[in-house]
């Protein structure tokens, strides 16, 4: 089993960079408005040779009515179930609170090892302020400055401690599953397919806009099928940005994007492909991701005999050149085809990995060169000799020829289309380049 630690307190105590700090990237978002963090983050962090799953959680307020902190609450709840150990941190400048003390009244229940952490401790005076918590009745208090880094080294030593080498291999394991990124705008139901799938309240789900500002992993083993989930926010366009958090969450998405292997594209049956889906689908292509266009409120729409096949029509005359994409037509509320939608992420997947022998690449693809030649340039005849698939991520080939600069896109895309019919690739943008002989 992997090891997991989460780290929760009261709002603005400093868990999201001691969160950062641990896996040494900015991956929450840290802001100094309380509340930034809404859901669960999850990161890997290693120390000592091991290497730990790591729970960002929300700032915990007990007993608020408010909407988003209700959540928060369940949130952190979940996180502590999840977690094999917690990290309860507090803040030294402001001393203990009412807060501090339900989650410590919380937390005593818990059959977990808690590590009391109080941060901001960054000089002998708060040193001695520190001594305070342990009224909060846990038996040891480790003081840490989670800005610059001091104490967390103490910590992480009691921590990995209890984490045997075989936890440390099963959570570096699970690090190297299939990832798949659920994108698209906002309120186009991508949390409440997360939650679908995994049949549970994973992500805060209402019916304001742009719920979902970090990006939350989720580990799928079910059906004898497993892999990583990444809910991301919701993409909007540039000019609506109206603070820095929007701005965050954007680029949030765009780096859920960079982790996945394959990105699930989900579009709003009603309102069909926007430009902004256009922007979001050329994104993830550029960046050589495999992508599944999951069309979901499809049972809202009038529906006549080839409504679907019309709609996909119209869908890839805007996503053109990139057409071989697998399109499923879903309803995230009632359940329909959602598993189906696993099914083709996973062989997009698969596809995304394929590799074609040298021999059998070249005993196809020159057969089809031969049928139609590139045309004659300034009266040069362009031959391609040899063909080889690339080391890369992104499914690349080499073609070797006289002229390589010569050859123009009409005739680069009629080579793509006869590979694609040949060796599956679906849902997965291909590289072709020309090289000299």
């Amino acid at each position: 089993m992997s090891y997991t630690v989460a780290i929760v307190g009261r709002p603005n105590v400093g868990k999201s960079t001691f969160f950062n700090r641990l896996l040494e990237q900015r991956k929450a978002i840290v802001d100094d408005i309380s509340g930034v963090t809404r859901d669960r983050q999850y990161g890997v962090s290693e120390w000592n040779g091991k290497t730990f799953n790591v729970i960002d959680t929300g700032g915990f307020v007990p007993n608020s009515t408010d909407i988003f902190e209700t959540e928060i609450r369940k949130q952190v709840k979940i996180a502590i179930d999840e977690a094999d150990a917690v990290v309860f941190m507090v803040d030294v400048t402001t001393g203990i609170t009412d807060l501090d003390t339900s989650m410590a009244n919380i937390l005593r229940r818990s059959k977990k090892p808690v590590y009391l952490t109080i941060n901001k401790v960054d000089n002998h005076q708060r040193e001695l302020e520190a001594n305070e918590f342990y009224s909060l009745g846990f038996e040891t208090i480790y003081t840490l400055s989670s800005i610059s880094g001091t104490g967390s080294g103490e910590l992480l030593d009691v921590i990995t401690e209890k984490i045997s080498l075989s936890d440390s291999e099963d959570t570096l394991r699970e690090n190297e599953l299939p990832k798949f990124a659920i994108i698209g705008q906002p309120n186009v139901g991508k949390s409440s397919l997360l939650n679908a799938l995994i049949g549970q309240e994973r992500t805060i789900v209402s019916d304001i806009a742009g719920t979902t500002r970090d990006t939350i992993h989720t580990h799928y083993n079910l059906f004898s099928k497993e892999f990583i989930l990444i809910d991301t926010a919701g993409i909007r366009k540039k000019s609506k940005e109206k603070d820095d958090l929007e701005f965050y969450s954007i680029i949030r998405a765009i780096k859920a994007m960079d982790e996945a292997d394959v990105c699930m594209l989900l579009l709003d049956a009603e309102k069909g492909i926007t430009a902004q889906d256009v922007a979001i689908f050329s994104l993830a292509s550029r960046k050589g991701k495999g992508i599944v266009i999951l069309v979901n409120k499809w049972d809202l729409l009038e529906k006549e005999t080839n409504t679907a096949r019309d709609y996909e029509k119209k869908l890839k005359e805007k996503i053109a050149p990139f057409t071989d994409v697998p399109i499923l037509f879903i309803s995230v509320k009632e359940k329909t085809r959602i598993f189906k939608a696993i099914e083709m992420a996973l062989e997009v997947y698969e596809n995304k990995q394929r590799k074609i022998a040298t021999s059998k690449l070249n005993n196809e693809m020159l057969k089809v060169v031969e049928a139609y030649k590139a045309p004659v340039v300034r009266g040069h005849i362009v031959k391609i000799k040899y063909i080889t698939q690339l080391p890369t991520h992104v499914p690349s080939f080499a073609f070797y020829t006289n002229f390589p600069n010569d050859i123009k896109t009409p005739y680069k895309n009629y080579l793509e289309n006869q590979l694609r019919s040949r060796f599956n690739f679906k849902g997965v943008p291909i590289r072709i380049f020309f090289r000299k002989k």
